[in-house]
């Protein structure tokens, strides 16, 4: 069994003199000497600083991640989730770019946790950057142990795409969300949303989803968010419709769009875990109930009570705010079982929410050891897993707009039978605003990405795009996470917990050409929690390009179907079969 906070291992750092209790940092170093002048954003063109187009590439996206209009929290360096960091602090940002731009096309830098450590020849089709970020050993890896280390300036929080350097912004997520919301609908209620009120809570960078993807459906949607400015972001970027002044306007307006069947969101500034018992105390009977605060880390989800005092008191005194954190998030996801009990359709989306609600002693589980509302993962989108689907993704370096609707016709033209794609895309042109890199998200599968992905570089090959295309996915995705309380939640054969899946991703990426490629620890769901990776291939327009684009979207949602394959799962098998995947003793 994995130790505890309290079984773990102390720091052994008695022998650095810098680690003295007097001279340990109240809070993470920073260095915002080095803070840039000038804001960071990505630059735009065909002029490179770089002296290929995969380490600008690469340069482009880290700059991307921490424009102030995509990131969470610019002056420390937080992209999305919590404390998802794009770099250690502002002097390793700093090295970073500076080696970025000194990289040599036969060279690959090392990145620790946020932190350049190393330039190592390789091959020009070799990855140029290769990041780990907040590994620890399996039983050192908690919450608490990081977070001594995060202190010393020793470790970053990676997050899924913060530390990889392939955020997109909301939109990241939001077709998977979308996909799931549309499962929903077609599961319970007749094929649409239309009718139906969602209650849900969390508007930080992933989360602004959510509402979307509901009204997408045609859904209305009430999201509950603490901090106020969040709720007026979200109705600026054009995620969210409307702000309620307080709880009965908010439901006034969930009844206007529900008798008329029409898509709406609403954001209510407020608490989770207050407004929710009073719904129920109420009896307002809600259609489906989510969440997507970010629970994983107790430092990340704002406890009951007013506001300021709260987040002054995360400063003052972090583990009385832990301890209210947790007691909020008991509460909350008590209510969340309440509403399903009186008939909504619960749903966890992925934050460790019910996982820590049990820490907190509430009873979360059946006899048989499941959870009492299922992940979003194995109650819609698995199916799609098994077919090597996921979130593929891609961004234009140019940061023309019209390079990516030039991508979306060549997405529609490549996939004409694809009636799902083409109503995302449709909604996704009318609805998604380009945030940062002009970018798309879209779910592909086994043999499609490798297709789209060549489609893309014959665009960037005739210059029929501007300048040359990023692709990569989120490390949810089909092969490349192991995720016992999110992705992986319920495998068929118990293979939960089985982090060889996303080392082995990593591995067969950076073998099949690779432009950067990640491994990560506790993203979505906390340290110790998760093993995820990420890949990034640059579509550059040349035929050597073409050759390792063609491996790398084969190798890389190929994993999903080994897999699920080797859980038992019959439709991976199939596809397998059906496509041509080699596995070993079975096809």
């Amino acid at each position: 069994m994995p130790h505890s906070a309290l079984e773990t291992p102390e720091l052994n750092l008695e022998a650095n003199s810098q680690s003295s209790e007097a001279s340990k940092p109240a809070t993470r170093p920073m260095y915002y000497e080095y803070k840039p002048e000038e804001t960071v954003k990505a630059m735009h063109g065909n002029t490179l600083r770089c002296k290929t187009w995969e380490a600008e590439a690469a340069l482009r996206m880290l700059e991307n991640n921490l424009d102030p209009a995509v990131s969470l929290v610019y002056d420390e360096l937080i992209v999305y989730g919590g404390a998802g960091r794009a770099a250690r602090n502002w002097k390793e940002y700093q090295t970073i770019v500076r080696t970025l731009k000194n990289l040599e096309a036969d060279e690959t830098m090392l990145v620790q946790s946020g932190k350049a450590v190393g330039v190592i020849r390789t091959w020009a089709h070799a990855p140029r950057v290769l990041i780990a970020n907040s590994n620890l050993v399996p039983a050192w890896s908690t919450q608490e142990y990081f977070d001594e280390l995060d202190k010393l300036g020793l470790m970053m929080y990676g997050q899924m795409t913060a530390g990889s350097w392939i955020y997109i912004a909301t939109q990241g997520i939001l077709q998977g969300t979308y996909e799931t919301f549309a499962a929903v609908g077609d599961k319970h209620f007749n094929g649409t949303l239309a009718g139906t009120v969602t209650v849900t809570a969390g508007l930080g960078g992933m989360s602004g989803a959510q509402p979307l993807a509901v009204t997408m459906n045609d859904g209305v949607c009430l999201v509950i968010e603490p901090i106020d400015a969040r709720v007026k972001q979200k109705v600026q970027e054009g995620y969210l419709d409307e702000q309620a002044r307080d709880l009965n306007h908010a439901l006034e307006l969930c009844e206007q769009y529900k008798q008329a069947r029409k898509g709406w969101s609403i954001g209510l500034t407020g608490n989770a875990a207050t407004v929710l018992p009073e719904l129920l105390q109420r009896g307002y009977h809600v259609d489906i109930v989510t969440d997507q605060t970010s629970a994983h880390d107790l430092m990340d989800y704002i406890p009951e009570g007013g506001i300021d005092q709260v987040l002054q008191l995360r400063k003052d005194n972090p583990e009385e705010f832990k301890r209210q954190a947790l007691q909020s998030i008991v509460k909350h996801c008590q209510a969340i079982i309440d509403m399903q009990a009186a008939g909504a359709v619960a749903l966890d989306y992925g934050n460790n929410l019910r996982g820590q609600a049990e820490k907190g002693g509430l009873k979360v589980r059946d006899e048989h050891g499941q959870f009492l509302y299922p992940g979003f993962v194995p109650g819609y989108i698995r199916p799609l897993f098994c077919e090597g689907k996921g979130p593929f993704r891609w961004a234009a370096l140019s940061g023309d707009p019209q390079d990516i609707l030039r991508i979306d016709c060549a997405l529609l033209e490549t996939f004409p039978d694809n009636k799902m794609l083409a109503r995302w895309i449709e909604k996704a042109q009318a609805k998604v605003p380009f945030i940062g890199l002009p970018a798309r998200v879209c779910w592909l599968g086994y043999g499609e990405r490798e297709k789209f992905g060549l489609v893309i570089n014959d665009l960037v090959a005739r210059g029929e795009v501007s300048a040359p295309i990023v692709i990569g996915r989120d490390h949810l995705d089909c092969g490349s996470v192991a995720s016992p309380n999110r992705e992986t939640e319920g495998m068929k054969d118990g293979s939960d917990a089985v982090a060889d899946w996303p080392l082995l991703n990593a591995l067969a990426n950076t073998a099949s050409g690779a432009d950067w490629v990640s491994i990560h620890n506790g993203g979505g769901v906390g340290i110790g929690n998760s093993t995820h990776a990420g890949m990034v291939i640059v579509a550059t327009g040349t035929p050597e390009k073409a050759e390792r684009l063609r491996r790398v979207l084969t190798t890389d949602p190929g994993m999903g179907v080994f897999r699920h394959a080797d859980a038992g799962y019959e439709l991976a098998q199939q596809v397998a079969e059906e496509r041509g995947v080699k596995i070993p003793g079975v096809s």
